[in-house]
């Protein structure tokens, strides 16, 4: 007996996604991209402008989109957004929990609070998405495609990030599990490893962290194009990349995405020498950009 195909297949058109954070970066590049392949898409996110942006850009090329706007963290959140992809287009075939924020913060100078809200957009609120989902995709006939949007730094750290990377960690601990447990039920999972993106996520990061200290975001610190100085240009990517190899992915499901081979080299590095992540950590401390 041949066991079935996990994920929803190499033919696009008509299948149904759903992406949080759908309103910039990441998200918007991956709706639209999908959207292209003849994918229906659903993008949410907690501010309507650039959800409708992303909508009306769609639309006008010709595609299906819709948009539900919400906080990923809110209780029942993750039921209500599937609710809207349903009134939308009758049903879920894809997701990708892609929302998430990040901020720079010495452990030390943590909060409790700021690292509670931290887990619960970037862990909670994705997890609690892809159970449900998971469930809809099992009780529809079992067959579609969990993605997890987690990061390099899912696999190690840098300084002042200890919080978001435990994060991404986590994400992607949990969906490796889910992955093995559902093996042959015809539901795919997945996760995504960016590096360094340009998109709005590091100047938030910024604004964010200094806010909580009382001050302004350092300018120094960020590249003209919204990047940190520090991160070397080889691990910089566009939006759209990352895009591109989600919709790879959700044509034929793997374990893991990843953008580029260089991010996925240093994390192998890492893991296997420590003495040269290490080595890294330090530079990371005392370079360009750093307090």
């Amino acid at each position: 007996m041949t066991r079935r195909r996990d994920g929803i297949g190499p033919d696009l058109a008509g299948k149904r996604l759903l992406v949080t954070g759908g309103g910039t970066g990441i998200g918007a590049a991956t709706a639209r991209l999908a959207a292209a392949e003849g994918m229906r898409v659903l993008v949410t996110g907690r501010r309507a402008e650039p959800l409708d942006r992303v909508v009306a850009s769609i639309r006008e090329a010709g595609g299906a989109a819709a948009s539900f706007v919400g906080d990923v963290a809110a209780e029942g959140a993750g039921e209500a957004m599937l609710a809207a992809m349903h009134d939308a287009f009758g049903g879920v075939d894809a997701v990708f929990a892609n929302a998430g924020y990040g901020i720079e913060t010495p452990g030390m100078e943590l909060a409790m609070p700021e690292l509670r809200r931290i887990f619960e957009v970037n862990l909670f609120a994705a997890v609690d998405l892809i159970r449900s989902a998971g469930r809809v995709m099992g009780d529809a006939g079992g067959a579609g495609h969990l993605l997890g949007c987690s990061s390099i730094l899912g696999k190690f750290t840098l300084p002042e990030y200890g919080a978001y990377s435990a994060t991404k960690a986590a994400l992607t601990h949990v969906c490796r599990a889910m992955r093995t447990e559902l093996r042959g039920s015809g539901i795919a999972v997945s996760t995504v490893h960016p590096v360094t993106t340009r998109t709005e996520f590091f100047e938030v990061a910024a604004r964010a962290s200094a806010g909580d200290k009382g001050g302004a975001a350092d300018p120094a610190r960020l590249r003209p194009d919204g990047t940190p100085r520090h991160a070397p240009r080889a691990f910089i990517q566009s939006p759209e990349r990352v895009g591109r190899a989600v919709v790879r992915c959700l044509r034929r499901p793997r374990a893991e995405v990843w953008t580029t081979v260089s991010g996925r080299l240093a994390a192998g590095v890492f893991e296997l020498v420590p003495p040269i992540y290490e080595l890294m950590l330090r530079s990371q401390v005392h370079g360009p950009g750093s307090r």
